[in-house]
């Protein structure tokens, strides 16, 4: 996946109205009962409407630039989550993620601290993220892949196997359903 940057010292990159826009709505959001009728039209706010009606989004959520997050159908995304999307992240089809886990697209310039360097997260179809599991810019999470508990992951897991650790890697591959 190519990095790009964005100069946090540029308004127009910066994107102060985004940043000012997903803080009052995760403020709005993690102050109101889920089963509020309210609650669901201030996430789907939060996503720009980029969520599926049979998604959930648990409270604490910190989201920075919701305008890049893209949820779709059956996804759970229990509480405390973080989600940095300057890069991007796709969250596919039936994907759950636990209790404080971390979506981090973008990370600072080794040189210019005011410059971040972005990548998207892609998680794919079925696949599990663990509580407090932390995936990193760049990284896709495969088809009915696990990642467990605490992992941070800093390279793409492929579809089917259950990776963890710190740095994460491969525990075991998943065998087909039946075997």
């Amino acid at each position: 996946m190519e990095e790009f940057r964005i100069d946090l010292t540029d308004p127009q990159q910066a994107d102060p109205e985004e940043s000012r826009r997903c803080q009052e709505l995760c403020f709005k959001i993690n102050h109101t009962m889920p089963t509020a009728p309210e609650y669901r039209q201030l996430v789907s706010e939060l996503f720009c409407g980029h969520i599926a009606p049979s998604s959930r989004v648990m409270p604490g959520i910190t989201v920075v630039r919701g305008k890049n997050v893209r949820i779709g159908e059956r996804v759970v995304v229990m509480n405390n989550c973080l989600m940095m999307a300057a890069g991007g992240i796709t969250i596919e089809d039936d994907v759950q993620v636990a209790a404080n886990a971390q979506l981090i697209t973008n990370n600072h310039d080794l040189y210019d601290r005011h410059v971040i360097t972005c990548k998207p997260v892609v998680l794919k179809q079925g696949c599990w993220i663990g509580a407090g599991a932390s995936i990193l810019p760049g990284v896709t999470v495969g088809r009915s892949a696990i990642v467990a508990a605490a992992s941070v992951v800093t390279k793409d897991v492929p579809d089917n196997e259950v990776w963890g650790g710190v740095p994460a890697h491969l525990i075991k591959v998943i065998p087909p359903k039946g075997n």
